[in-house]
């Protein structure tokens, strides 16, 4: 009869339980940086937020991750056309045919709010007073405000009720910050 006795060693067990850890936790940072590149090379197939060959509807829900987006990445969106809804507001420094169509965001709570829009211009621009509320559309293209700034080139600009859902929120879980789609 054969009996095999075993000595148990603990350093021996310290040494494999650490060395088969590691080795779990690197198998899990490949994969999670596979994910990373293979989702940067699908979000480069669509290269957009905004598809590129429609006339594209900013809603209140998508609006404050399409601005960021659209800021972010400029050069992305350059050519895509936009439609939303917001109220003229202007800064003294802007040019006669230029305003923002701007939305209130909410920032806390309490309800207090900064306003977020897009620079804007239109050659009738000067017929719409200030915080009237319009529906433009328009496509955008990269200009110059105080540095590099997405402008729309309002096409078609019509006087719109104001809506129920006048407040926007700021981006939420679902803002990627590359130019993958929102």
């Amino acid at each position: 009869m054969f009996v095999f006795n075993v000595k148990v060693n603990g350093n021996k067990l310290f040494k494999t339980f650490l060395i088969c850890s590691i080795l779990l936790l690197l198998i899990i940072v490949c994969i999670i940086i596979f994910r990373v590149i293979n989702g940067a090379r699908n979000s480069h197939n669509n290269s957009t937020c905004l598809p590129q060959n429609k006339v594209n509807t900013i809603s209140t829900v998508n609006y404050t991750n399409v601005l960021k987006a659209v800021h972010d990445n400029i050069d992305n969106y350059v050519g895509v056309q936009i439609n939303f809804t917001g109220y003229v507001y202007r800064v003294l420094d802007l040019k006669e045919n230029q305003f923002v169509l701007a939305r209130d965001m909410i920032i806390s709570s309490d309800f207090q709010s900064v306003i977020v829009g897009f620079l804007c211009e239109y050659e009738k621009a000067n017929e719409f007073s200030d915080n009237t509320w319009v529906e433009i559309t328009g496509q955008i293209h990269k200009g110059d405000y105080h540095g590099a700034m997405a402008i729309v080139k309002v096409t078609k600009m019509n006087e719109v009720n104001k809506p129920n859902d006048e407040y926007v929120y700021p981006p939420d879980e679902t803002y990627i910050p590359t130019d993958g789609v929102v």
